[in-house]
């Protein structure tokens, strides 16, 4: 047993959370300085400004990247509001359009496709830990302060955000701050060939099966093997959080394994 399972069973819940955040700030205060007054981070939080709550009562549509994809019409997409992640990108020319907005935070995907990144033309959310990537000049995207520990969901982006293992999280964080009412999910298959220890980082050895490209994570890219159990805490958190507001998150993947959010009928929505 480690000494974080050993504290976490003996210590009161109020006490072991109160050590969890005290221990999270000491380790991320040497991040603060640059994290509030970079000059790209305060520009990214004034973009995050703006951005609150500017499609309040709309939907928006959360794409992620799972093979169900290609059992998906898209093209019903083109005049939606839609947020796409990681290599999203790669479906582009093949759609005929692009999403309205692109969210990427692990380190390995914009260290290996930075430039691919940077030359996509809508507006671009990353993380901070990742602006040394990007050269310098203006602002090449909005930078996020996204952060591994300490589960939360965040109604205002321009602070911490929690990335509970998945992208897709910080998504709908995003979308809660931009005011969308409703979100739904699609391509959230929630569901990996790929089997090990969760949060490793491993080669592929050749075609991608866990994604809608077999070039996806082709042969040769670093990637990590999937942490589905930390990313269902931030899933129920983002639920919660979105009933309480009064707005909802429906899950509209084709056969996903997914059962946080309520199932709705992909072609029902248009």
């Amino acid at each position: 047993m480690t000494l974080k399972q050993a504290l976490k069973q003996r210590l009161p819940a109020p006490a072991w959370n109160l050590l969890r955040k005290t221990y999270s700030g000491i380790i991320h205060l040497p991040d603060l300085p640059s994290v509030y007054l970079h000059p790209w981070r305060r520009e990214s939080m004034r973009h995050l400004a703006k951005l609150k709550n500017i499609h309040k009562g709309r939907r928006a549509f959360i794409i992620g990247n799972g093979p169900s994809l290609r059992q998906t019409d898209l093209s019903k997409l083109r005049n939606e509001y839609t947020f796409g992640l990681n290599r999203i990108y790669l479906l582009f020319p093949e759609l005929g359009f692009h999403t309205t907005y692109y969210v990427a935070v692990n380190d390995l995907v914009i260290e290996q496709c930075r430039d691919e990144i940077a030359a996509l033309p809508m507006l671009k959310f990353l993380s901070w830990r990742n602006h040394h990537l990007f050269p310098s000049g203006p602002l090449p995207a909005i930078f996020l302060y996204t952060t591994y520990d300490n589960p939360s969901f965040s109604p205002d982006v321009r602070g911490r955000v929690w990335e509970s293992a998945t992208v897709t999280y910080v998504a709908l964080q995003l979308a809660f701050h931009m005011g969308f009412e409703t979100v739904i999910l699609i391509g959230v298959d929630h569901n990996f060939v790929s089997k090990g220890e969760a949060n490793q980082t491993v080669v592929s050895e050749g075609d991608d099966p866990n994604h809608f490209s077999p070039a996806y994570f082709g042969k040769g890219f670093r990637w990590q093997l999937p942490d589905l159990e930390t990313s269902e805490i931030g899933y129920r958190l983002a639920c919660r959080a979105y009933e309480q507001a009064g707005r909802r998150v429906l899950d509209a993947t084709i056969g996903g394994k997914l059962t946080v959010f309520p199932k709705v009928d992909y072609l029902s929505l248009f």
